[in-house]
C-alpha cells in the first residue's frame, strides 16, 4: 500500500510538486519543520496536549494555505523578482559631478 507521487520535472523546466513550483516546496518544508519544532517544545513545556494539537493544525494550516497562495501570485521567480527590486534605490545622490566627467 505504497503511495506513488509524481515529480514533474522536464527538460529546462523547474521543479513541480502537487501544483507548487520552484523554491516555494522548500518554504513549505521549512514552515512544517518550524511547526513540528514548536510543537514538540509547547508538548515538552508540559501544555495541555489538545492546545498543541490544536495549534499545530492551525499554524499548519495557515504555513500550508500561504505557501500556495505564494506560489501561485508569484509563481516560479516572481517573488525573488520583487525582493530585487525592493533593493533597488528610488534615487542616487551625488554631491560631485566628478563621478561623471571623463578625464
Amino acid at each position: 500500500m505504497s503511495s506513488v507521487y509524481r515529480i514533474n520535472k522536464g527538460i529546462n523546466k523547474s521543479l513541480e510538486f502537487k501544483g507548487l513550483k520552484a523554491q516555494y516546496i522548500w518554504w513549505l518544508a521549512g514552515g512544517m519543520m518550524g511547526v513540528l519544532i514548536l510543537f514538540a517544545i509547547m508538548f515538552i513545556l508540559g501544555l495541555n496536549s489538545y492546545i498543541c494539537v490544536a495549534f499545530a493544525f492551525i499554524a499548519g494550516g495557515a504555513i500550508f494555505i500561504g505557501v500556495y497562495k505564494l506560489s501561485n501570485k508569484y509563481g516560479e521567480f516572481g517573488m525573488m523578482k520583487m525582493m530585487a527590486k525592493r533593493s533597488v534605490p528610488h534615487e542616487i545622490k551625488s554631491k560631485s559631478r566628478k563621478l561623471f566627467i571623463k578625464d
